[in-house]
């Protein structure tokens, strides 16, 4: 059984998503303080986790980046703030999804499920192959990423779309494209998202992300990989 964690501190909310959740048979434990959230998310013990940005103790952003030092687990925002900066924000410190209260329960379920079969597809990748291009290493089989040597952290969802990507050299997506590709039409976001996760990608794999030379992008169209 796949263990959610909900680190929300409205009970009202957070019991409407445990309830849900195990309707569709999941376990699910609330954390209504930021720390303790924290405290229990980076055990390795969860699948998923689920936060609300504005928390006692230790906010909903804290606790994103730190449980990303650790972990690659899906994490997914639950939030009334709608602010396309606050949305940037929680993407740019390793979310994967981000929710707007209020929300449809079974919009969370769909979400959640999307996220653990593409992380699970992720893990599960076997593919022996190793891509290379002028000092940046892909390894396929161990998901490890190197820069000129260097190992490169990279987050589930940037890892899914540097592959996509490298693997399909010189083609131009959309982000259209891009977005039902790496998170599935089950999801919902804005331009914002592969936006910023392309930027996240860039800053650690490039010389210069501001002047990119294997993410390109083709204003007006999309990005393309540049072998």
């Amino acid at each position: 059984m796949k263990r959610i964690l909900i680190i929300e501190d409205d009970m009202d909310i957070a019991e409407l998503e445990r309830d849900y959740l195990q309707l569709n048979g999941y376990s699910a434990e609330i954390v209504q303080d930021g720390a303790l959230g924290l405290k229990r998310a980076v055990t390795g013990m969860y699948d998923v986790v689920v936060v609300d940005l504005m928390l006692p103790e230790k906010d909903g952003f804290e606790i994103i980046r730190e449980v990303r030092k650790k972990l690659e687990i899906p994490i997914i925002i639950v939030s009334a703030r709608n602010e396309d900066i606050d949305k940037i924000r929680g993407l740019d410190f390793g979310a994967d999804d981000y929710l707007i209260k209020p929300f449809s329960p079974a919009e969370l379920i769909a979400r959640i499920n999307s996220h653990i079969r593409r992380y699970e597809r992720l893990k599960g990748h076997n593919i022996c192959e190793v891509i290379q291009h002028r000092g940046l290493e892909i390894n396929m089989a161990s998901h490890k990423v190197m820069v000129n040597g260097i190992l490169v952290q990279l987050t589930t969802k940037e890892y899914e779309l540097l592959v996509f990507l490298a693997t399909n050299p010189n083609i131009v997506f959309t982000k259209a494209h891009i977005f039902e590709a790496i998170w599935g039409d089950e999801c919902y976001g804005d331009n914002a998202t592969v936006a910023v996760h392309i930027q996240k990608i860039r800053k650690k794999i490039e010389k210069d992300s501001s002047n990119p030379e294997f993410i390109e992008t083709l204003w007006g169209t999309g990005y393309r990989f540049n072998p």
